[in-house]
């Protein structure tokens, strides 16, 4: 009976979990949607909590036992907002094959580059998304007509240069080769390109 409760109370998580996401999504504005997913599912595992252990319908189940389902709740409320919303929005490999779809179910692979840097930019606005998302994270700030990195920004680069260069595959398969070009994906980038800011503005209030 005890697994019975469970699984009945989990099913409660999910659909407040649905609810409240549906309801967050389109009925109130969203900065990031990430970050407005986890959001619905802290306060989807709140709500199911407080049925869990302040009603009399889950009472079969140990305080260590509600306790270990809110857990498992809100590690399930994070892999929905990483891996369902948050990957349609964000995700190329779903745009390639939305793109397909749309051109009739087949593009010449020479001109990838061009649905990319032409269609892809501007049809998913994914400058304003990016600069959106990483200002409301605190990484990066607008000043002056600049996007300047912050310390914040500063200290996540650290990490994520150190696991791309070590951590990511030194033979990743790419159109048919295998290479290691993503470990070091700036060795070949401009040296001195015409968009810098410069150090000064970094300093301007």
């Amino acid at each position: 009976m005890k697994l019975v409760s469970s699984i009945i109370a989990t099913v409660m998580f999910i659909a407040l979990l649905l609810v409240t996401y549906c309801i967050h999504i389109w009925y109130f504005p969203v900065n990031v949607v990430f970050y407005a997913s986890i959001t619905d599912a802290f306060i989807a595992a709140i709500l199911a909590a407080a049925v869990l252990f302040f009603t009399g319908l889950f009472s079969r189940l140990g305080g260590f036992e509600k306790s270990q389902l809110v857990a498992i709740w809100l590690l399930g409320g994070y892999a929905f907002a990483i891996s369902i919303p948050t990957v349609i929005d964000r995700s190329l490999s779903f745009y390639i094959l939305e793109k397909l779809e749309q051109r009739g179910g087949a593009i010449l692979v020479d001109r990838f580059e061009d649905v990319f840097t032409k269609e892809y930019m501007s049809e998913y606005r994914l400058v304003d998304v990016r600069l959106t998302e990483q200002e409301s994270s605190g990484t990066i700030e607008i000043k002056n007509g600049c996007v300047l990195l912050t310390e914040r920004g500063r200290t996540i680069i650290l990490v994520s240069n150190f696991f791309r260069s070590h951590l990511l595959p030194q033979q990743r398969l790419l159109r048919g080769e295998y290479t290691d070009d993503l470990t070091n994906p700036f060795r070949e980038s401009i040296e001195a390109p015409d968009y810098s800011c410069g150090p000064s503005l970094g300093n301007s209030n």
